[in-house]
């Protein structure tokens, strides 16, 4: 049986925040795209950070966000167009590149990369 969760949106860029309800069996940006709200996307794949979102509260599942690492998770980020909302939840869209500099920024262009991806230190 889909159970439905609330879902507020900050959206930093824009200046507005939506609301929606959201079933718990579909990915949030498809759930929020088909109610008429837009936000950042890129991959749908779960591996780039362009959907990433705050999670300021409530819980996500989101097995896979594979171009997000378990710190970050931990730290309340999460990929919109991989995540499953499991509660009520309160978003906030991140700054331009934000997510991206905390995963891949401080390893690419700096010369730290030898071998392999910054997720495999997870």
């Amino acid at each position: 049986m889909t159970r439905y969760y609330h879902v507020t949106i900050h959206d930093r860029q824009q200046g507005q925040v939506y609301h929606a309800q959201v079933p718990d069996d579909q990915y949030l940006l498809m759930a929020l795209e088909a109610q008429g709200i837009r936000l950042p996307f890129a991959c749908r794949n779960g591996c780039c950070t362009t959907c990433g979102v705050r999670v300021l509260q409530g819980a996500v599942d989101q097995p896979e966000a594979l171009g997000l690492s378990a710190s970050l998770r931990q730290a309340g980020y999460a990929l919109a167009c991989v995540s499953y909302a499991r509660s009520d939840l309160e978003l906030a869209t991140q700054d331009e590149d934000e997510l991206y500099e905390l995963q891949f920024g401080r390893y690419f262009g700096k010369g730290r990369v030898r071998r392999g991806l910054p997720l495999d230190e997870d």
